[in-house]
């Protein structure tokens, strides 16, 4: 078991609404066309695979796509969408599912939830040892908006509205971070929904995939390729597996 909080029944049960705004077609296709151009044909592997945004729609492009969830009451959300696609139950940073994946990726800032440098290590150790050789690693992630933080201050705004109102707080030392999330309900009311989770750096993430016997290819500022810039506040990243050669 991984540092990672455990969604539950009822957390799951309401994350399709939650993202209903980044899983419409138009919303996945840009993640879709770039992994599956990436897979070229090959199986896939996603890591922490949740309820399905975009596993389903990259198996309904006709690849093999296998997942692997922490969380069952998230695959049981996953199955009543597609029950045929296989999800393995367990962590990301030690389960494992097979050696022969042309494509293993992790999207939606999921890196994060293994909480402790060691586990993001063994992560990309995993994604490694999942993939065929030339295989590649995709992570999407957001980049620590700490240059947004005064003096002295500990939490940055991610969205104000009123239905959402959301706070990420940073420990600089410890690269800790929460999104604090207060979601108002049908009774004007507002619900708390935290989210612990540890941020890292792009270049971070390049060491990590060096240890893991994976070579840096290409980093974009979104899934539709756009230039990855000392501004951006995400990234998606790719990391290509050594060939037997090499």
């Amino acid at each position: 078991m991984t540092s990672s909080d455990l969604w539950t029944h009822e957390m799951a049960a309401r994350y399709d609404d939650a993202m209903a705004k980044i899983s419409t077609p138009d919303a996945v296709k840009p993640a879709v066309d770039l992994l599956a151009e990436l897979a070229d044909g090959g199986p896939v592997c996603e890591f922490a695979i949740g309820t399905g945004r975009i596993g389903i729609p990259l198996s309904r492009r006709g690849l093999s796509v296998t997942g692997i969830e922490l969380s069952e009451p998230m695959v049981q959300e996953l199955h009543r969408k597609d029950p045929d696609l296989p999800v393995t139950i367990g962590d990301m940073a030690t389960t494992a599912v097979g050696d022969d994946f042309a494509l293993v990726y992790l999207v939606f800032n999921t890196i994060g939830n293994l909480r402790t440098q060691p586990e993001q290590v063994a992560c990309f150790a995993n994604a490694a040892a999942h993939l065929r050789p030339g295989g590649s690693f995709v992570v999407e992630v957001g980049v620590p908006q700490l240059q947004r933080l005064p003096p002295g201050q500990t939490a940055i705004p991610s969205d104000i509205s009123e239905e959402h109102v959301g706070l990420d707080t940073y420990d600089l030392v410890t690269q800790q971070a929460t999104s604090h999330h207060y979601n108002q309900q049908p009774d004007g009311s507002y619900r708390f929904a935290p989210h612990h989770y540890r941020y890292v750096w792009p270049s971070e993430l390049d060491l990590m995939a060096q240890l893991a016997g994976m070579n840096f290819e290409a980093r974009y500022a979104d899934w539709g390729r756009s230039p990855f810039v000392a501004t951006s506040d995400s990234h998606v990243s790719i990391w290509r597996k050594g060939s037997a050669l090499t």
